[in-house]
């Protein structure tokens, strides 16, 4: 059997604290900015805990990733 390997999109996109959570950035910030209020904008900045129903899906995708 060959080795698991890490996913290489979700190791992008994703950071594991250290006290072993996963956060996310969130979607929406990349462009189109002027159409939503600067409000949201800000509140789009801040980092997102992966659900817990797509925990176990992630944590599958990184299994070596430390």
């Amino acid at each position: 059997m060959p080795k698991m390997k890490t996913h290489s999109g979700t190791k992008k996109r994703i950071k594991i604290t250290g006290s072993g959570m996963i956060m996310r950035g969130r979607p929406g910030t990349s462009h189109l900015a002027p159409g939503k209020t600067q409000k949201r904008v800000r509140h789009l900045r801040k980092k997102a805990m992966i659900s817990s129903s797509d925990l176990g899906r992630i944590r599958q995708q990184i299994a070596n990733l430390k």
